[in-house]
């Protein structure tokens, strides 16, 4: 059962594996801050929602389910964004309209219609968290990547004079990455870097498997020679 909260975190990741939920993806991840908010708010909509739906299901009718399932992920949508902000007015002006836009994200509307709808809330929760999770692990990654060496900053704190814009520095941030066009080079950096060790992975495995079932074969060669 704790496969249905691992598989988010990495082997389905919905960013870096299933390609969703992009446009969110791309466009806060300007700063670790914002990546941390948008996942935290992705992640809470996604968790309630999908213990809601996993519970009321069955009484949708077939033809109206996806209505249904909207009008739900909404309201755990519009407590998110009033929750913040009365508490992180900040953030929430930094987010703008992605905060709301999480209604029709498709990794939130897919995981109530591929899975929630289809199981128990245990494991329709675990499902939520973990593609949860894994979506804020893929906006911390890019985000990082693109305040790092953009701006020479964590969490809005410079952590490094070398990347200082001021007069003198060793190293100019690169501008670009905190731009638009910035977050569709780190993301696709990212993802090449991702499938390059996971090609590198089935290969050493590939590659065992055939020694393993070699070996037997010579051993047996050598009693008959």
């Amino acid at each position: 059962m704790w496969q249905e909260f691992l598989k988010g975190l990495w082997r389905e990741n919905p960013v870096l594996t299933l390609l969703l939920g992009l446009c969110p993806a791309l466009a806060v991840s300007t700063a670790a801050g914002n990546a941390v908010g948008m996942a935290a708010a992705a992640t809470f909509v996604l968790v309630g929602s999908n213990l809601i739906i996993s519970l009321f299901a069955r009484f949708f009718p077939s033809k109206i389910r996806i209505p249904c399932f909207i009008v739900i992920i909404a309201s755990f949508v519009t407590a998110v964004e009033l929750l913040m902000k009365a508490f992180q007015p900040e953030l929430d002006k930094a987010l703008g309209i992605f905060i709301p836009l999480i209604v029709v994200n498709c990794i939130i509307l897919g995981r109530a219609e591929a899975f929630a709808s289809k199981h128990k809330p245990f494991p329709s929760v675990l499902d939520g968290l973990g593609m949860g999770l894994g979506f804020g692990l893929a906006l911390f990654i890019v985000a990082s990547v693109r305040e790092f060496l953009g701006a020479g900053k964590f969490f809005g704190i410079t952590v490094t004079e070398i990347f200082s814009s001021g007069k003198g520095a060793a190293v100019e941030p690169i501008g670009a990455l905190v731009l638009p066009p910035g977050a569709f080079i780190v993301l696709g950096l990212i993802l090449a870097a991702r499938q390059a060790a996971r090609n590198r992975g089935e290969r050493t495995s590939s590659e065992k498997k055939s020694s393993e079932e070699a070996a037997p074969q010579a051993a047996s060669e050598g009693k008959e020679g």
